[in-house]
C-alpha cells in the first residue's frame, strides 16, 4: 500500500511461505519507480525474515522492512484496507469456487486503485499510547495469574 495515496499492489496465493513473499517482493520492485525506496510494514511472520529473502533484500537496498510488534496489527494501514475488504466486498458474499473469490477480491483492488484514497490516522497519538498502556497493563496482569 503506498500511504501517499492509497493505491495497493496485490496478489492473491495458495500458500504463504517465503516463496510467494519473495514472489510479491518482485513484484512491488516492478511495479514501483525504481528511484524510490521503500519502507515495508510487516508483522514478524517468519516468512517475512527467512533466509532467502533476507539475501533477497540485501541485494536490494532500496527495501527497508519495518516488523510490527506483536499483536500490533493495527499499526499496519494495510489492514485497514483488508478490513475495507472484507467489509464491502466479501462479507455476506456467497463463493462457488476459490478462482471466483479471487476475481472478486482482483475486481476490487482495480475498483480501488482507479480512485484511491490514502487512509489517515484520525485518532491523536497521545491516545492510541493511553490505550497501548492500558492493554499492556491488562496482558500483564493476565499473565501473572
Amino acid at each position: 500500500m503506498n500511504t501517499l495515496d492509497g493505491s495497493v499492489i496485490g496478489q492473491c496465493q495458495t500458500k504463504h511461505r517465503h516463496q510467494e513473499w519473495l514472489s510479491f517482493l518482485r513484484t512491488i520492485d516492478r511495479n514501483t519507480p525504481k528511484d524510490k525506496d521503500l519502507h515495508l510494514i510487516v508483522d514478524n511472520y517468519a516468512t517475512h525474515k527467512h533466509l532467502e529473502v533476507q539475501a533477497w533484500l540485501a541485494k536490494h537496498p532500496r527495501f527497508h522492512m519495518h516488523f510490527t510488534p506483536t499483536s500490533a496489527s493495527w499499526l499496519n494501514m494495510v489492514e485497514r484496507f483488508f478490513r475495507d475488504l472484507s467489509e464491502n466486498q466479501l462479507r455476506r458474499a456467497a463463493f462457488r469456487s476459490v478462482p471466483e473469490l479471487v476475481s472478486t477480491i482482483e475486481q476490487y483492488l482495480q475498483k480501488h486503485n482507479h480512485h484511491p484514497k490514502p487512509f489517515i490516522w484520525t485518532a491523536k497519538a497521545t491516545d492510541i499510547l493511553a490505550k497501548v498502556t492500558r492493554a499492556r497493563a491488562k496482558l500483564n496482569k493476565m499473565q501473572s495469574v
